[in-house]
């Protein structure tokens, strides 16, 4: 890839907010308090998630980059900076999510391999950029396409990135053309985040964004799109991020039996208290964040002071002193929505959230019924613990 810089300057690392709890250094990936995620419905770049499984590749010359189109399409093409940025600009407010999120409590039940994540595996962001399905038509393939005349249906993506899991190879993952050139699901070739050019940390000078599917299909740093016949052969579409049954473990394990995993589950977190809190008894606000895959809204999101008994309904919201309602035409179907209630606490309990999405999926209520060995999409209902004292404090 022309602009690559040699791999010896992938010790460069760029900075970094010093709020963000680092869970490996090598590769780096980390994410803020939870707190900090429901200061702002847009998630500011420092507080935003990293996720990496190799070195954070440079792009030093931005002139010379460029995305090679190729595989079973009957012109391949290279699209430089310039060409991308010549096609229509959208802004795609979307929520991105890590499918290991609150990786740490399923490994608190059984251990799992990958790295722990809390609940701040996941942010909110104005991607901007153009449309894949914008991009693929450059190749003379039609928008709602599910075949190409060659036979591909499947839009693989490959990074500049190396990882060990690809033996050095690049990271790389797919999704079904039929997506890919759907302008409704708004697939982005991104080039900005938040108004401001891509950071290194976020794939620059270009990465794909997939509006409601696990993030590890978002490939950063893009260096080729191939059209293929089949789905991405690559680790972490065959080896990694499949949903197993508890039963399965590394001894009986068969990674062909599982589809690769797109859309997200529905999912919400209490994020205005940690795990464990220590409070006066009386009024206190539970809030968070709330996301369903797929483009799904969010229906409601119920609260339970008493551990999962009796429960009330938070107020839910987008944008600031406006109700949220799941299919108007000023919601933001990609994004999270913030939810909020006022109870009274008189007494040391467990507070549980759980969401319900527009489909009527709802979170299941216990982590063990899905306790996977990789640890991913724990989306049980969240619950937090809460000490009652009536002393000086």
């Amino acid at each position: 890839m022309p602009g690559l810089t040699a791999p010896s300057s992938y010790s460069q690392e760029p900075p970094r907010h010093p709020i963000l709890q680092i869970n490996s250094k090598e590769p780096f990936n980390a994410e803020p308090p939870r707190s900090a995620l429901i200061s702002s419905y847009v998630t500011p770049v420092d507080f935003f998630y990293k996720r990496n499984h190799g070195p954070i590749p440079i792009v030093d010359d931005i002139e010379s980059y460029y995305v090679s189109i190729c595989g079973l399409i009957e012109n391949s093409k290279d699209l430089f900076m310039r060409d991308i940025r010549m096609l229509p600009k959208y802004n795609i407010t979307a929520t991105l999510q890590c499918a290991g999120n609150r990786r740490t409590a399923m490994s608190n039940v059984r251990t799992v391999k990958g790295v722990g994540w809390d609940v701040s595996a996941i942010g909110n962001a104005v991607w901007s950029g153009a449309k894949l399905a914008d991009v693929l038509e450059l190749v003379g393939i039609p928008n709602l396409t599910s075949v190409t005349r060659s036979g591909g249906k499947h839009v693989e993506f490959v990074s500049i990135d190396k990882c060990k899991e690809e033996n050095g190879g690049p990271y790389k993952a797919s999704i079904p053309l039929s997506q890919a050139t759907n302008p409704e699901a708004d697939v982005l070739l991104a080039y900005e985040m938040n108004g401001e050019p891509l950071n290194r940390d976020h794939g620059y000078p270009l990465r794909v964004v997939v509006p409601g599917v696990i993030g590890a299909r978002s490939v950063k740093w893009l260096d080729t799109i191939n059209i293929l016949a089949e789905e991405c052969q690559g680790f972490f579409m065959q080896k990694d991020y499949k949903m197993f049954p508890p039963s399965v473990n590394w001894d009986n394990i068969n990674w062909k039996s599982r589809r690769p995993l797109m859309d997200f589950p529905v999912q919400c977190v209490i994020c205005s208290l940690e795990d464990v809190n220590v409070m006066k008894p009386g009024k206190a606000k539970v809030s968070g964040y709330a996301v369903s895959g797929g483009g799904r809204g969010i229906e409601r999101v119920d609260i339970s002071v008493d551990g999962g008994k009796n429960w009330v309904e938070a107020s839910r919201c987008q944008k600031t002193g406006f109700p949220y309602i799941a299919d108007h035409m000023s919601s933001d179907k990609w994004a999270w929505v913030f939810f909020e209630v006022i109870i009274d606490i008189p007494h040391s309990t467990q507070i549980v959230a759980k969401a319900v999405d527009t489909a009527a999926n709802v979170q299941p209520e216990s982590v063990e019924t899905i306790w996977n060995l990789r640890g991913v999409l724990n989306t049980s209902w969240h619950r937090v613990q809460v000490r009652v004292g009536h002393s000086n404090m």
